[in-house]
């Protein structure tokens, strides 16, 4: 696909949104004429289909701007913002030739413990004058060898950015861990939904949310039930006060394979169904994960994911 590059501050300090986001319309179904007072929107029966940007991976541009200009394309309004976008548009430094492993991951942790927060305020004024919602931010600063310091800067820039939760990675076995980003996400008032692959068990979350009421889960359906947890339905039933977003893909069981939706063993429909029938709140988050096919495109992809959760939700 070909797309039209604009400058993050050239971006950032336009008035005119809308007339570049006419730049990028695909051919879709969802292909929107964007005049100057349309707004994507993809609440569909009470549910927000929402957007991990880990799904436009495979794009050669990869600034919060062109994450921002690919959910216009999907008409999505609302978005889980990964932290590598995020922290190239807010100036990021970059891994110079020959710099070590060490050395760059110590200069981004000094970065992170320094930047200013406009720069994410900025950020998020531009999704939210564009009419998508930054519901969850998930920096790369939740692990063992990360400084306090960077956590706190994950939870104040994500409520810079406008997000109402931060996500990350489950540490496994590191009981440690989770109490100390619980501590530090309860003295910030936010919650921090942990992802989990096929290790995922109904009890995998327990003891992390018996430490800290913010500690909680951000559940994707394909690993779950990839891992052989076949109950998924029962499992948000039970939980779903402590669903911070969750993540939809279809996947085999017994660990197999992402397949497009519909034609995997994850109970999607069922999944969004209950979501809307019950009224949660959470959204559903589309994350891309199957083979793109070579005559296509994250984007159209993406487009189509969400016309299938669309059509079932709007039944």
């Amino acid at each position: 696909m070909e797309t039209k590059h604009l400058s993050r501050r050239g971006f950032i300090g336009s008035g005119a949104l809308a007339a570049a986001g006419m730049l990028f319309l695909p051919k879709t179904n969802f292909a929107r004429s964007f005049l100057s007072t349309d707004k994507p929107n993809s609440v569909v029966g009470g549910v927000l289909i929402g957007v991990t940007t880990y799904s436009y991976g495979h794009m050669k541009n990869v600034t919060a701007e062109d994450m921002l200009q690919y959910c216009l394309q999907d008409n999505i309004s609302g978005v889980e913002l990964r932290g590598d976008a995020t922290e190239l548009s807010a100036g990021a430094p970059k891994k110079a030739p020959g710099q070590s492993g060490a050395d760059f991951n110590k200069a981004m942790a000094d970065w992170r413990a320094s930047v200013p927060m406009d720069k994410f305020k900025e950020i998020g004024k531009m999704y939210k004058d564009a009419g998508v919602t930054i519901y969850a931010y998930k920096p790369v600063v939740f692990g063992p060898n990360n400084t306090d310091e960077e956590i706190n800067y994950a939870f104040n820039a994500a409520k810079a950015l406008g997000a109402n939760h931060c996500n990350c990675e489950m540490p496994e076995h590191n009981d440690a861990l989770t109490q100390k980003i619980g501590d530090i996400a309860a003295k910030h008032k936010m919650r921090i939904g942990y992802h989990a692959h096929t290790q995922a068990t109904p009890t995998l979350w327990d003891t992390a949310m018996s430490q800290s009421p913010y500690n909680c889960i951000n559940l994707d359906i394909g690993h779950y039930v990839a891992g052989n947890n076949t109950d998924v339905l029962a499992f948000i039933e039970k939980h779903h006060d402590r669903i911070t977003s969750m993540h939809i893909k279809d996947r085999k069981v017994n660990n197999g394979p992402n397949t497009t939706f519909g034609q995997g063993d994850t109970p999607i429909k069922d999944v969004l169904l209950l979501m809307k029938r019950k009224k949660y709140k959470f959204p559903a988050t589309i994350e891309l994960e199957y083979k793109v096919p070579a005559d296509s495109t994250d984007v159209k992809e993406v487009a189509k994911c969400r016309e299938y959760m669309a059509a079932i939700l709007s039944a």
